[in-house]
């Protein structure tokens, strides 16, 4: 077969498409590098035809261009090391990781505790149940959301109706969550009396149970919450205000003294006092059985003796609680509001509790900044 100009160039060709793939690159890159040339006067026909013409043809053997032999030898090195990697890595596309960062909202880790006394709540009130002495005092006459703490409104209005509490009542569309579109266990068809509905209200903070009891109440809802608003001005509670039964809404705002003559109010009703402080129910709702448990961890300590209390959260109000509790044979009212962190608002009961029992002192946060200046 005679030889001709682009036989060499054929032969390359086939050579690169028989090659594997991780060898391709680094030959078509060396071909680019390269100047291939030929003997013409051996191979070309034209050459002996013509031979005098063709002798001032400059005859060019096959070499690298000058400088890039380095650079093909680079690029070899670097593809076989390359590939080397990825085999040792078994075959598996290296990622950087990098860690997420730490979570900064509400944490079960303590905060920084520089802020006097070590306290999370940024509202705490503590009084005596009996003479009224302020016995702490931070932020009480701030007006704040405070969540489900309107359910010891919603109680108290409930049974001031005087409706019978064997009455069934059944959970509606209507008692959905329209605030905060949160979800609840208590399906919609369930039926309950009005007497457990009340019970897993206060004791598990259930939503659905305080909407369908403010929906039959004489009225309806409405005439439900404007009895709230009564309650909360017969009782001196200048400050507060509910537009839900729930306290879904950010607009069911109060302060902490305000909250300390709800709690005393509450405590009036035994059965307030008994559903609050309750560990565990069980309901049939006339499509499953749901077992409740009590959202105050404190209950289930001895060390503690609660009379009343509730606890609340949504994200405007921070962690709230509210609680009647004994320490030292001394009864107290407890306000803890805007608090962050897991659990943040008993451990700061406990450091209220620590504080009162250990010096015997009674200064507040409000008396001990004035003493300072």
């Amino acid at each position: 077969m005679k030889a001709t100009p682009f036989s060499s160039l054929k032969a390359m060709c086939g050579f690169v498409l028989r090659t594997s793939k991780r060898t391709v690159l680094p030959v078509v890159l060396a071909s680019a590098l390269a100047v291939p040339t030929f003997d013409a006067q051996a191979k070309s026909p034209v050459a002996k035809r013509h031979p005098a013409a063709y002798a001032s043809i400059r005859t060019v053997s096959f070499h690298p261009r000058p400088g890039h032999a380095s650079l093909v030898r680079h690029a070899l090195a670097t593809r076989h090391m390359r590939a080397g990697r990825y085999r040792l890595a078994g075959g598996m596309r290296r990622v950087t990781f990098s860690p997420r960062a730490p979570f900064s909202g509400r944490a079960f880790e303590p905060r920084d505790t520089s802020q006097p006394f070590g306290l999370r709540s940024n509202i705490v009130y503590m009084v005596d149940q009996h003479t009224g002495e302020t016995l702490f005092d931070r932020n009480s006459q701030e007006v704040v959301p405070i969540a489900s703490v309107t359910k010891l409104m919603t109680a108290m209005v409930v049974l001031d109706s005087k409706a019978p509490l064997d009455e069934p009542i059944e959970v509606t569309d209507d008692d959905r969550d329209l605030d905060k579109f949160t979800g609840s266990r208590l399906a919609i068809g369930s039926t309950l009396s009005r007497d457990d509905m009340l019970h897993i209200a206060l004791m598990a903070s259930e939503n659905r149970a305080a909407a369908a009891l403010s929906r039959y109440y004489p009225g309806g809802r409405e005439a439900f919450v404007a009895a709230m608003n009564r309650k909360a001005r017969s009782l001196g509670m200048v400050d507060t205000y509910f537009e839900n039964p729930t306290g879904l809404s950010k607009h069911n705002v109060s302060t902490a003294r305000d909250l300390v003559k709800m709690v005393e109010a509450a405590y009036q009703y035994p059965l307030i006092r008994e559903y609050s402080t309750d560990l565990k129910y069980d309901v049939d709702t006339g499509l499953r059985t749901l077992y409740y448990h009590s959202t105050n961890i404190l209950l289930h300590d001895d060390a503690w003796d609660i009379g009343i209390q509730k606890t609340g959260y949504i994200k405007e109000s921070g962690i709230c609680l509210v609680m009647q509790t004994t320490i030292g044979g001394r009864d107290v009212v407890m306000v803890l509001l805007d608090s962050a962190g897991r659990h943040s608002d008993f451990f700061d009961a406990a450091r209220l509790r620590t504080m009162l029992t250990s010096s015997g002192a009674r200064m507040t946060e409000a008396n001990s900044a004035a003493s300072a200046n």
